[in-house]
């Protein structure tokens, strides 16, 4: 089989691990501050403290930037399901807005119609390593007095007009597993905010400023020197396994671009393919579901991000009353197959001459 996503974990990390075993400072230690400097520099932000995972980062981050009961977060339907809990974990309400068919990236033109004077701030996704329209998403943020908070958990690297996802305002990494770069579990705010820094570290330090002296409510969101040795590992890697993945994409996308009834990615050196996700129309000669099921009888992975949007989850049943047709259409259609760095090139040609075959 041909697995859908990868970790590639190198005598590195593991070298790295054994260090921080062998020196008994398990817990938060200078790893974790020598992988927040390191993936600060690589975002180009002032500052980067390490979570536990990309969903306490989102909570830490809205948090710390005031968001409470009453506010509204303006964000994406067609996400993980952590984007919208976060944003009610902190008793805020999320107000969806349709995506752009073409990236999957929450709709820029849509923006201001759902703006209230309860509205706080913009939560775009970078969906699949690809970054959304930040230059008109900050022109809008900037005009209603409105923060931003990136939920860049799939977009390690990515960068739009040559600024990287995670430094237009407070932001949020995710490096679970399958992720560009992993530390097993572990997350990452990145900001050049120096209040929202401070807030962030105190929040996930259980309210604490000082050692055994607590000025708010917080939790235990820290990640360990364990995970950071693997983080600071995996940060020196990250511009080839994202190479890589261009150089797959590429591949894919000039090999499958003409097959009537497929919508394929486009090629660009700022995206960073966490997914490579088609778009299985009606013209195809049959459905994404029969299309995911022969690739797996055909040994090569795949999976759908995202099969039920936001707004028609039981846990959001509240919206399920609303529509957004964009979203929907493209949960019916995606499905992301094989991109990550050890996929070799007979493997790609396989995948391309399966996709090809289907009559």
């Amino acid at each position: 089989m041909i697995p859908i996503a990868k970790p590639i974990l190198g005598k590195e990390e593991k070298e790295a691990v054994l260090a921080v075993l062998d020196s008994g400072m398990l817990a938060q230690g200078k790893k974790v501050q020598e992988f927040e400097e390191s993936f600060a520099r690589f975002i180009g932000t002032k500052h980067a403290i390490a979570t536990t995972n990309g969903t306490t980062a989102l909570h830490a981050a809205l948090q710390a930037l005031g968001i409470k009961e009453g506010d509204e977060v303006i964000t994406s339907p067609f996400t993980f399901a952590a984007t919208g809990n976060t944003i009610r974990m902190v008793g805020a309400t999320p107000v969806f807005v349709d995506i752009d068919p073409a990236t999957f990236n929450i709709d820029s033109r849509l923006l201001e119609k759902a703006i209230t004077p309860m509205t706080k701030a913009i939560m775009p996704v970078h969906l699949f390593g690809k970054t959304a329209e930040m230059g008109k998403i900050c022109e809008i943020a900037k005009k209603h007095g409105l923060s931003i908070i990136e939920d860049a958990c799939q977009a390690h690297g990515a960068a739009i007009e040559g600024k990287k996802a995670g430094s237009f305002g407070t932001a949020c990494f995710s490096f679970y597993a399958t992720k560009n770069m992993t530390t097993g579990e572990g997350g990452m705010v990145t900001t050049d905010d120096d209040d929202v820094a401070a807030a962030v570290r105190k929040f996930i330090n259980h309210g604490s400023w000082k050692r055994y002296h607590h000025d708010s409510v917080g939790h235990n969101f820290r990640m360990t020197d364990l995970a950071a040795a693997i983080g600071c590992e995996q940060l020196r890697k990250i511009g080839q396994f994202n190479a890589k993945r261009r150089e797959n994409a590429a591949f894919l996308t000039k090999n499958l671009k003409e097959v009537a009834g497929l919508v394929v990615p486009e090629v660009s050196e700022e995206h960073v393919y966490h997914q490579y996700t088609l778009r299985i129309t009606d013209r195809f000669p049959c459905s994404r579901d029969e299309v995911s099921s022969l690739l797996t009888e055909k040994g090569i992975g795949n999976a759908t991000f995202y099969p039920v949007p936001l707004h028609q989850q039981q846990s959001f049943a509240e919206y399920n009353s609303l529509s957004f047709p964009e979203a929907e259409k493209a949960a019916r259609e995606v499905l992301s197959i094989p991109v990550h760095p050890e996929v070799t090139q007979q493997q790609l040609q396989q995948i391309v001459a399966v996709l090809r075959s289907i009559r």
